[in-house]
């Protein structure tokens, strides 16, 4: 046995011999390629003809070969609507050789190409994801919805349909405008804006209008190693639109069905004539009403952005975002049914809420200042702090009783009355609520080689504090006993027990039932190595974590180590199949009723797929396969009684599933989005009475399939005349809580579509959003612990409408 344990010492040995006397001789080519105003070309194809050697531009132009044999060869830079570059090139041994190109075009005329090459496809995750590589060769499932794919698809909001461009999202609970609320691989996904974590409760952030977005990335899995403390099934990134350094503008205006009115603009351009000083300005107002009666959904947006390039070195960034919404109250969506009613057996257009009643009103605030320095074309660094202030005042409707003729409704330890079928106690209770979160990054990316091995690293720290409190206590029935709400038979007119009249005199800090807040700090380390010319790639990680959260008065400390390794082998230039294992830590706020301390959650995930570029990157497939373990998850409190927010720890479960992506351009004019997903996600410890071992986890579906297919036509005299169709199909809905109901939620599909036509400055979009007129709804069976409820809720989607909209571009 020693005797063949000295042997696979003696190859091993020998076998890195042999690579690093291979390596010897080898040179390399780096170089940068320009535009013509200095600025990087990026996603720009370079190539050594005759070989196998092919890549693109990064974002700050550069690009590079490595580990060639001496020799001539000749350097190409190509690619749709480019002049052809060529020049003829002789490596010497241990030489590592610098070429620069500057293009002939511009900025504005490359962005043209790119985004006609393939509207719906990125290459390159933003600069907040902090990795310096390729999508295609990170060992992570990563989908980014282009801003083309926002504009065509005319969505205006998070909560408007983004979803439908990614495999596996679903929103079961809709929550109207206020909050986006993602499930994703058998849970709610972590909400993030421009690298930061900005959940301060269960009930945040407010919904991102698209007018100040650039794009949107779902990171599949956890990503807390990069992105601070976060769910191990994921999160969304919503990038903001950045000054670019050309000169133009753009006008829109949108009107569409239920009194849907909608204006935005976006500047871009330059303060002084070196184009050192950049600016970016969107701002957006838009009525919106509903297929409901007395309910709204206004919002408005003001988003400055200024950058200065102090040398060639260093680049510092200002933004703020602000977004004014007045609604109607948080709940006047949900329709109630009774125990013996079932899903989805009122008028679409019905609805429970108190027309009078005052608007919610909220004031969404988020400033941004990013500090960025190249020490060399390798090493960079990268600090960034933001302020986020959300100040609401409104309210929230939930009704206090549901009848059905046999049982007495119970308000306080007494009976008090019995409500026929149909008739409810509608409620109506004060939701004032204040955020603030002061958050803080700095982290460095940096390239370098050991011997025949690459290296990228990523380093950093990450700091936050947050807190969050609300007044949720003062309630006040609207209706009474004698004179109750009558689904059947509705009134609107003043309600029999009067409007309510709550304390705002008292300051929020008194009124509130307790202050959420959380504190962290994390640091991080990743390197990516790179064998064989980088064809086999080895990440390695390992991010340390401390918190301090506290929860309505209850104070817990912990800190965690969460390891990351992942691998990643190109197959061919445009082939890759990863690995991935990785694990997740993340604060959780809530109430437990018997006052145990809440901690945090903590996961891991294995992660293997696949990711291929086809036709040179035209279009692109995602296939991945996941198995998700959860420890230490809050869930709802099943036993809540009307008003209560408790929680419970569910125990442990498990979530697997497969998904598959394509987007891009898969011919001339032809444009694609198309995903399928398959979850299952079942408890494999509990905590809670009445929830099983085995028993499915709700909030998410089986099967979810969407598409999206557009066609424009690039010549003839009906140039730019384009036609789009989609659609979502969603199989095995599970619903939002652990009702104990009959009825299941039945399968969805809703289909959507437009025309379009483009000419000059000009683009008329006309889109129709459920064009088969489907009654589309989600919901769940709730039952108060008091028995005062026990009945299907649903709240309905808009039937057959269409938005009519006309962009022009100065």
């Amino acid at each position: 046995m020693k005797i063949i344990y000295h042997q696979r010492v003696l190859l091993a040995i020998l076998f890195l011999v042999s690579l690093n006397a291979m390596s010897q001789g080898l040179g390399k080519i780096t170089g940068k390629i320009t535009l013509s105003d200095n600025s990087p070309a990026q996603s720009v194809s370079v190539a050594l003809k005759n070989t196998k050697y092919n890549t693109i531009t990064n974002f700050s132009g550069q690009y590079e070969f490595k580990n060639l044999k001496p020799g001539n060869y000749i350097l190409s830079i190509n690619g749709l609507g480019i002049k052809a570059i060529t020049e003829t090139i002789t490596i010497s041994s241990n030489q590592t050789l610098s070429k620069n190109f500057q293009l002939n075009e511009s900025k504005e005329k490359l962005n043209e190409v790119i985004i006609k090459r393939s509207k719906y496809k990125q290459n390159n995750p933003s600069l907040s994801l902090r990795l310096n590589t390729p999508v295609l060769e990170i060992p992570q499932n990563i989908q980014i919805i282009s801003g083309q794919t926002l504009k065509d698809q005319q969505i205006t909001s998070m909560s408007d349909g983004v979803i439908r461009n990614v495999s596996g999202a679903v929103r079961l609970e809709h929550w109207g405008d206020l909050y986006t609320n993602i499930t994703m691989r058998g849970s709610q996904i972590q909400a993030f804006r421009n690298g930061f974590n900005v959940v301060s409760s269960f009930w945040g952030p407010l919904t991102e209008d698209m007018s100040f977005v650039d794009h949107i990335e779902f990171v599949k899995g956890p990503a807390g190693f990069m992105l601070s403390s976060g769910d191990p099934s994921g999160l969304y990134n919503v990038v903001t639109k950045k000054p670019t350094g050309i000169t133009k503008g753009e006008v829109n205006v949108i009107g569409g069905s239920y009194d849907f009115y909608r204006a935005s603009i976006d500047l871009d351009g330059k303060l002084d004539k070196k184009g050192k000083l950049l600016y970016r300005f969107n701002a957006m107002g838009q009525n919106r009403g509903s297929h409901r009666k007395f309910e709204h959904s206004d919002r408005y947006v003001i988003a400055p952005v200024i950058s200065y390039q102090l040398d060639d070195k260093t680049k510092i960034t200002a933004e703020y975002n602000y977004q004014r919404a007045n609604m109607t109250e948080v709940g006047s969506y949900y329709i109630f049914g009774s125990d013996n009613m079932s899903y989805g057996t009122m008028p679409i257009d019905f609805t429970m809420t108190q027309p009078g009643l005052p608007d919610t009103k909220i004031n969404d605030h988020s400033g941004y200042f990013m500090f960025e320095h190249n020490f060399n074309d390798n090493w960079k660094l990268t600090a960034q702090t933001s302020y986020f202030k959300y100040l609401q005042e409104g309210y929230s409707s939930w009704p206090t009783g549901v009848g059905s003729g046999d049982i007495d409704i119970d308000f306080d330890g007494e009976a008090d009355g019995t409500l026929g079928v149909g008739e409810i106690i509608r409620n109506v209770a004060i939701w004032d609520a204040e955020s603030n979160m002061y958050l803080g990054q700095l982290f460095v990316n940096g390239k370098f080689n050991t011997g025949i091995v690459s290296h990228k690293l990523l380093g950093g720290v990450d700091l936050g504090n947050k807190d969050y409190m609300a007044d949720w206590g003062q309630s006040h029935n609207l209706d009474t006993f004698d004179n109750p709400f009558n689904i059947f038979a509705p009134n609107y007119g003043t309600p029999a027990n009067g409007m309510p009249n709550f304390d705002r005199e008292t300051p929020l800090k008194e009124r509130a039932g307790g202050l959420m807040s959380s504190k962290y700090a994390a640091g991080y380390i990743q390197d990516e190595l790179g064998f064989f010319e980088n064809k086999l790639r080895v990440t390695v990680a390992a991010r340390y974590t401390w918190l301090s959260q506290t929860n309505w008065g209850q104070t817990i400390e912990d800190s965690h180590i969460t390891p990351r390794a992942g691998v990643s082998f190109s197959i061919t230039p445009s082939t890759a199949i990863y690995g991935l294992y990785d694990q997740a830590f993340s604060p959780q706020s809530g109430i437990i009723e018997n006052g145990d301390k809440v901690k945090p959650l903590t996961g891991n995930n294995v992660e293997f797929g696949i990711k291929k570029d086809w036709f040179d990157g035209a279009w692109s497939t995602t296939v991945s396969v996941y198995s998700i373990l959860k420890k230490n998850e809050l869930t709802s409190d099943p036993t809540n009684t009307a008003g209560q927010n408790f929680s419970v720890v569910l125990g442990e479960k498990r979530a697997r599933g497969t998904e598959f992506d394509i987007r891009g351009k898969i011919t001339e004019g032809l444009n694609l989005i198309a995903n399928y997903a398959f979850t299952e996600a079942i408890v494999n410890q509990s905590n809670v009475p009445g929830i099983i071992v085995g028993s499915t986890v709700p909030g998410f579906a089986k099967h979810t399939s969407n598409a999206w297919l557009n066609y424009t036509l690039v010549n003839g005299k009906l140039k730019g005349l384009g036609a789009s169709i989609g659609g979502t199909y969603l199989v095995g809905r599970l619903t939002d809580n652990w009702g104990t109901g009959l009825e299941k939620l039945p399968n969805y599909f809703k289909m959507d579509g437009g025309v379009s036509y483009e000419t000059g400055n000009l683009k008329f979009t006309a889109n129709m959003f459920n064009i088969l007129n489907e009654y589309l709804y989600n919901g769940s069976f709730y039952s108060s612990g008091n028995g005062n409820i026990n009945a299907y809720y649903w709240q309905t989607e808009a039937p057959r409408n269409v938005r009519l909209g006309v962009t022009y571009k100065f």
